[in-house]
């Protein structure tokens, strides 16, 4: 209870515009994860369009014979949710020690034009430590997925004329996208909580660098190059 009331106590020094900013940053994040990831959308992000070549990957499965070249891409794609897990953990670490010594960052940030007391200062850096623990969650939580989805794609039959052949591809795609879709939700996290370091400067750097983090975000599912190549029909890729 003392806890709680300490908590509170340091959220009351936050200004209105600190609140506007942090309730900006986070409905922003969530709305633009909602839009990239709606599969009835009229175009299509990246992400949704990755979802449909997921399914076609383990349609193919079924009839390659070994399936080891299935096997090589999935070990790859572990891989990568384990880095960022690793990566992440280091940096929830690094924020935590800094929380310790807000004395030093208020002096850095006061050098910078900001000026706010060490309370402010460890409020802020919590907040980033909690976008990383959620993003770290993410990633972990996709590993296992991607475990599932592994133990499912050695159970489909051999034979490809089976009964059970499509049907337990189909479900190892579904748990290949749910696994893709929670490593993409962990990266946008992560820019997230870049964005959020900016609030160490002031409120007014942490909506500039929100905006920043959406566009950045939105332009590389919506107006990308890999969006126009997935974009084209299989036999439509340029030529040359």
């Amino acid at each position: 209870m003392v806890r709680l009331m300490s908590l509170i106590d340091r959220l009351l020094h936050l200004s209105p515009l600190d609140l506007v900013a942090v309730l900006l940053l986070l409905v922003g994040w969530q709305a633009l994860s909602f839009w990239i990831e709606r599969e009835d959308a009229a175009k299509p992000s990246v992400t949704v369009l990755m979802m449909t070549e997921r399914r076609e990957w383990m349609v193919q499965m079924v009839t390659r014979q070994p399936r080891i070249f299935d096997a090589t891409i999935l070990s790859t794609l572990r891989q990568g949710t384990t880095f960022f897990a690793s990566t992440v953990v280091i940096a929830i670490g690094g924020v935590l020690a800094v929380i310790g010594n807000a004395e030093q960052i208020g002096g850095v940030a006061e050098e910078l034009g900001a000026h706010a007391t060490p309370v402010i200062y460890q409020v802020k850096l919590g907040f980033v430590a909690l976008l990383l623990t959620e993003s770290f969650l993410k990633f972990v939580w996709s590993n296992r997925l991607f475990g599932y989805c592994a133990v499912v794609m050695a159970a489909v039959p051999n034979d490809p004329d089976d009964p059970e052949a499509l049907p337990r591809a189909a479900r190892a795609a579904e748990l290949n996208i749910r696994a893709a879709g929670n490593f993409n939700r962990g990266l946008r996290g992560l820019y997230v909580a870049l964005a959020a370091l900016a609030w160490l400067m002031g409120a007014v750097a942490l909506i500039l660098a929100s905006l920043a983090v959406f566009w950045v975000i939105w332009s590389r599912e919506y107006q990308s190059q890999p969006h126009a190549i997935l974009s084209r029909p299989p036999g439509g890729a340029a030529k040359g």
